[in-house]
């Protein structure tokens, strides 16, 4: 208790550094940091879009190119830390204490993480990504048939790694604030190597990174999906597939956002989670009845099979060629992972409390990873499936549209008497889902931000995450205008860039959290030992006075 007692009394001195004028409660340094760093990157990309453009796009290339060996090999090692810590004894220390008690019930927490998680990139990706692979052999699963390598290298890019990248950060943050009662932040994970440094520079120092990374990780994912709603109202309505009109929609829906962020989680993020997954259950199910459903189901057993057949020769798989197929695919999708980890890590941690370490862990790898390779293979199997029918008519389409492609597939498979209702239908539905995602995607990093530039509270006020909500709209709307007609190369760009900081990062809290529960597994455990040996006594007490009336 002593030990406790000792890290909540320097906690309190970490708030003590806050600022706690007109209304708000924020660690000055981390906040003014960052964002001071925002509005200076957003005013220059402003000022000079092209160049920002090509300073962007030469620093990923020049990053893949060199590191593209650590964003493969850590992201392997981030698996291997999880299934110890989920298989050995380690995996029975309990989130929040040993009678600590889940707060919310499986359904609700599994739909919070596919929502927080992924949800607008499986929509952005789901047809596009399966039909590129298709097209132009990967260099991974080269043993499989032409359709389940595809298939199989795009669950590669969907399954364990980022569920991985997101269980251990996720993990790390949860333990050292439930089980430490250190603050909700990521500088807490570092607390067995740095000690009470991290309520100094060092601690401001990598919460910044952390805010940075989530911001523009964020900013990609609102970015491809206002992308994805403009290209619907194009199919729709007619309305232009610009800039412009994207900028936009990117105002109108924040605005949506702030009405879900002062709603708070117990309203706003869970409604729309349920919603989400429930809509996006549906959605799925049409396509694959209105598609060649007995062709998807044989699709999904074949290609998992490849999957977990070839998984390891293809997780170490490294490219003499940094910027060939793998830094297109690959890096850039661990990079995003890893840029996403504070926001989801932070959002699951949050939701998290009371469940054991493997129920955590295997929760979180497994699960999701399941649900997004179903989704990947109805809509990428019905997609390669019409492709070949068209004659490569789709990919043609969706080469120069990916925003597009599912609306393109969709319009591919609606049966002719109702080819015009059921399109508009489903059109309908893509765009809700994806403006729910965009809603709950941008509530839910502004509460993560905000939790980390406030050092760690778990209350912080609601004025600091609208003002971090529309933060977010607008390092999207400046991506996609320094990008121009390449906005996807730009918003890829970013998160590469921000991405390889915190990987490293990622690698070193892995040590510092398996020290951290080895020491709490020995704590639980005796813990437990004590109760089972009081209850043991109980029951021999009440047996004594049974006797003894007797």
């Amino acid at each position: 208790m002593e030990r406790h007692a000792t890290k909540q009394d320097v906690n309190q001195r970490l708030f003590s550094r806050n600022y706690t004028r007109f209304g708000f409660d924020l660690n000055p340094v981390v906040f003014l940091a960052a964002s001071a760093f925002v509005l200076l990157f957003s005013a220059y990309a402003l000022l000079d879009a092209e160049r920002a453009f090509e300073m962007f796009t030469s620093l990923r290339a020049n990053i893949t190119e060199s590191f593209d060996w650590l964003f493969i090999m850590g992201s392997n090692f981030y698996i291997l830390v999880c299934l110890y810590l989920a298989l050995s004894q380690l995996g029975s220390v309990r989130i929040g204490g040993v009678d600590s008690r889940p707060e919310f019930s499986n359904l609700a927490w599994y739909s919070m993480l596919l929502s927080a998680g992924m949800g607008i990139g499986l929509m952005f990706w789901a047809v596009g990504e399966p039909l590129y692979h298709f097209v132009q052999t990967p260099p991974i699963f080269t043993g499989a048939d032409g359709i389940h390598a595809a298939l199989a290298a795009t669950f590669f890019h969907w399954g364990f790694h980022p569920w991985a990248i997101y269980a251990l950060l996720a993990l790390s943050l949860a333990f050292f604030a439930y089980n430490q009662k250190l603050p909700l932040s990521l500088r807490s994970a570092f607390y067995p190597l740095l000690k009470d440094r991290i309520y100094g520079i060092p601690g401001d120092l990598i919460d910044t990174f952390a805010v940075l990374a989530t911001l523009f990780g964020l900013a990609t994912s609102l970015g491809l999906g206002i992308q994805q709603i403009n290209s619907g109202l194009h199919h729709m309505l007619g309305i232009e597939f610009s800039v412009a009109a994207q900028v936009v929609l990117i105002a109108g829906i924040t605005m949506l956002a702030i009405v879900s962020v002062l709603s708070g989680i117990d309203k706003g993020i869970r409604i729309l989670s349920q919603v989400n997954i429930k809509l996006a259950g549906l959605f799925m199910v049409l396509i694959l009845l209105l598609g060649p459903t007995l062709y998807l189901l044989r699709l999904f057993s074949n290609a998992l099979g490849v999957y977990l057949n070839q998984f390891v020769e293809s997780a170490l798989y490294v490219s003499q060629n940094g910027n060939g197929w793998q830094g297109e695919w690959s890096v850039f999708y661990l990079a995003w992972w890893i840029s996403w980890s504070p926001f989801v890590g932070t959002f699951i941690a949050r939701i998290s409390r009371g469940r054991t370490i493997r129920e955590f862990v295997l929760g979180v790898l497994v699960i999701p990873s399941l649900l997004s390779f179903v989704w990947l293979s109805v809509f990428g199997g019905t997609a390669i499936f019409m492709d070949q029918r068209l004659d490569g008519g789709l990919f043609a389409v969706v080469e120069g549209n990916l925003p597009g492609a599912l609306f393109e597939l969709i319009d591919s498979l609606t049966l002719p008497f109702l080819a015009g209702v059921l399109s508009n239908l489903l059109f309908v539905v893509v765009i809700a889902l994806v403006m729910s995602y965009f809603i709950t995607s941008s509530d839910s990093g502004s509460l993560v931000i905000d939790k980390i530039t406030s050092g760690g509270k778990h209350n912080a006020p609601k004025q600091q995450r609208v003002f971090w909500a529309v933060i977010e709209g607008l390092i999207a709307a400046v991506l996609l205008v320094i990008g121009g007609e390449e906005a996807l190369e730009a918003l890829q760009a970013a998160v590469v860039s921000t991405g390889l900081p915190l990987s490293v990062l990622l690698i070193v809290m892995s040590i510092s959290l398996v020290q951290g529960i080895q020491a709490e597994h020995q704590v639980q455990r005796q813990i437990r030992e004590s109760q089972r040996l009081t209850t043991i006594l109980q029951r021999q007490g009440r047996l004594e006075e049974d006797e003894h009336d007797l």
